[in-house]
């Protein structure tokens, strides 16, 4: 191949449209600092309590080109810039517009910004800005250039904001005087006044239920404003409050002469794809996997949140849900790589995420999870230095028998609970050994066998030593912690849960659990859907169905017949009235849109639709489903590389599916029965009779 034609071939291979680049990471890295520090306690901010990495302030571009004739390019920055050919300091410009020569040469381009992160968008007839640019920090690391979906020059990253769409309220009455509007369920977003006329001041009250909104001393979310500022501020004669909420109710106060034609919102989301379906003989169940559905798409934002009223935070524990919940339902990886960038932040490490320990260690299994899910290696290589240091950082807290305890400055959460979490907690070193194990594999994906093999032994040296230290054989399950190189007597059902659900214990041992421990009612009882996640899934890997499927009636079902729209943060039933909405020693502390209480997504797809990979991306997978007592169920859940569909009762299984190498598994005869699913995409149907 001559140079010319090498040259057109490459031209032609690459994207066709120009992009804005960055340092890859500080994107996320600037949005998540944005984010964490949105939170207001009755209009009063409230900054997440940990270090908030920043972006680069200074970053260096380059590529090297090959010309046939020289180019004009239109350079566009978020930040000051110069551009230098060759390396040649005497060839710098700020010019939106540059003639480039033709033939070989590197062109390189230096943007800082203190404020927002320096990106950049070069468009030309060939030469153009996208990821096989490199970019460098400074600190000798040339990487390639991060990227997404910012193809307009007028549109930079730091103007990237959420989708919105006008709501209008279900209901408007009068309370005490004052309009009480009820947008008939949970939202978020911005109220917006229509026609707003007079001077006088206007009180906004928010509330997740009507009693709170009702609540003008103790309601958690507020707005006042005056209304001539903002008559002068409405366009198109609409007046919008600039910061979002999460509400269902919004009780309005204003001076006497202030009047407006109507209220309304815009609702803020991620337009996410609903790809997942179940539905089933029980209309309750599917009550509740609608509103999973909804409670997790209110959480799936610029990152998977906890909660959109309180805290709005990107917390490590509770976005390992979100993960999995995601990839049974919308299976976006726009916000699942986001999420996951945002928590690792950068180096160097002095705390653990969100200040917890659990919660480093749960990022090391929802990145394995990711890759499972997905198959995207690419990702995982991008950001295997940064799982390695914070591996170091996590096994650096090693006591004297190598386990890992919480420092002074540490949070180790566990769950909300009575739990004593000092020394060393088994439930701890069970999600450190399978964060190594991650390790190991990744390792071997990159052809390190050394790295693969240290990570490997460490895993297993863990396990071996955890089952030894905290296994209680009189009790049949793992204790809570060991304090002064003493086990204490504790029995919960955290760790044995987190065993159970690994393979980490033989099958004598599980049995024990589940009836020792799991069904125990004397062993203390878990309240959040926090734990409730992990709790319902290990009783499905125990076929425990049945009663997964009770408990999934009683305490989400419970929620829905209290009035909830989106499940909560807790839930006690022993409770009464306004009681529910309390948490924290604040009376109406608690979320009641919380992402870990849309559980029964991730229940229903993997353990009852019973679809989940067995390698990487759905490369091969398996189907199991399970009725669980149901009449009939049937369903949709998304793969890597398509769907699986699924139609179930009493006497026969349908199964259709579209790409990977699937196989239908069920038992019939009191044997275990495996059938192929066809990969044209057709139905395959088996007898249970």
């Amino acid at each position: 191949m001559t140079k010319q034609e090498t040259i057109q071939e490459t031209i032609k291979t690459k994207p066709q449209t120009a992009t804005w680049i960055w340092y890859p990471g500080d994107f996320e890295i600037r949005l998540h600092e944005k984010m964490s520090v949105k939170r207001r306690a009755r209009g009063v901010p409230y900054p997440a309590y940990w270090r908030l990495d920043r972006h680069y302030s200074n970053v260096k571009f380059r590529y090297t080109y090959d010309l046939p004739h020289e180019e004009q390019i239109s350079i566009k920055a978020e930040g000051s810039y110069s551009l230098y050919l060759d390396g040649r300091d005497n060839y710098r410009s700020d010019e939106p517009v540059i003639t480039l020569p033709a033939g070989r040469h590197e062109i390189s381009v230096s943007v800082f910004n203190d404020v927002e992160m320096p990106a950049l968008f070069i468009e030309g007839p060939n030469l153009r800005t996208d990821a096989t640019w490199e970019a460098t920090s400074y600190q000798n690391d040339w990487v390639s250039a991060g990227t997404w979906t910012f193809e307009s020059p007028s549109v930079p990253p730091s103007a990237f904001r959420l989708a919105v769409a006008p709501q209008e309220p279900a209901s408007v009455e009068e309370v005490q005087g004052h309009p009480l509007l009820d947008f008939g369920r949970e939202t978020f977003g911005y109220l917006r006044f229509h026609n707003l006329q007079g001077k006088g001041k206007v009180r906004i009250y928010y509330g997740e239920s009507m009693s709170e909104a009702l609540s003008i001393a103790e309601c958690y979310s507020l707005d006042r404003f005056d209304a001539g500022e903002a008559a002068l501020q409405a366009e198109g004669g609409i007046y919008t409050l600039g910061a979002a909420k999460a509400f269902r109710y919004a009780w309005i106060h204003a001076d006497p002469g202030t009047t407006w034609d109507r209220v309304s919102m815009l609702y803020e989301y991620v337009p996410v794809t609903y790809r997942s379906a179940f539905e089933c003989s029980d209309s309750k169940l599917n009550e509740i996997y609608a509103m999973s559905l909804y409670t997790l798409h209110l959480n799936t934002r610029e990152f998977f949140l906890d909660g959109i009223k309180r805290d709005r935070w990107v917390w490590s524990g509770d976005a390992y849900q979100a993960f999995l919940m995601n990839y049974y339902s919308f299976f976006d990886l726009d916000v699942t790589r986001r999420t996951l960038i945002a928590l690792r932040g950068k180096d160097p490490l002095v705390m653990h995420f969100n200040t917890i320990l659990d919660y480093s260690l749960y990022w090391f299994v929802s990145l394995y999870d990711y890759y499972l899910y997905t198959g995207d290696f690419a990702f995982i290589r991008h950001y295997y230095d940064r799982a390695a240091s914070l591996m170091d950082f996590c096994l650096a807290q090693r006591n004297e028998e190598g386990l890992v305890e919480g420092r002074q400055q540490d949070w180790v959460f566990v769950d909300w609970a009575d739990l004593d979490n000092s020394g060393a907690v088994s439930t701890i070193q069970i999600l450190l050994a399978r964060g190594l194990e991650a390790m190991s594999a990744f390792a071997a994906e990159l052809d390190d066998p050394v790295a693969s093999g240290s990570y490997r032994s460490l895993a297993e040296e863990l396990k071996a030593k955890t089952l030894s230290l905290f296994w209680d054989e009189a009790r049949g399950g793992l204790l809570h912690h060991r304090a002064d190189g003493v086990t204490q007597p504790m029995l919960t059902k955290h760790a044995n849960m987190f065993a159970m659900t690994f393979g980490y214990l033989s099958p004598a041992q599980q049995e024990r659990v589940i009836h020792s421990v799991m069904l125990n009612p004397e062993v203390p009882q878990i309240r959040t859907p926090y734990m409730r996640f992990h709790e319902m899934a290990t009783l499905c890997e125990s076929r425990q169905h049945d009663h997964v499927l009770q408990e999934v009636r009683d305490y989400w079902g419970g929620m829905i017949d209290l009035g909830a729209t989106t499940f909560w943060e807790e839930y006690d039933p022993s409770l009464a009235d306004d009681a529910h909405y309390g948490m924290y020693g604040v009376t109406f502390g608690k979320s009641l849109c919380h992402a870990w209480g849309a559980g029964p997504i991730y229940l229903f797809g993997k353990y009852f639709l019973g679809v989940r990979p067995l390698s990487a991306g759905y490369g091969t997978f398996v189907v199991e489903p399970q009725l669980g007592g149901l009449g009939w169920m049937k369903g949709t859940v998304p793969t890597a590389g398509g769907e699986v569909e699924v139609d179930m009762d009493a006497s026969r299984i349908r199964v259709r599916a579209t790409g990977g190498h699937g196989v239908l598994r069920y038992r019939k005869g009191g044997q275990t029965i495996e059938s192929p699913i066809p990969e044209d995409g057709s139905w395959l149907e088996a007898s249970l009779h």
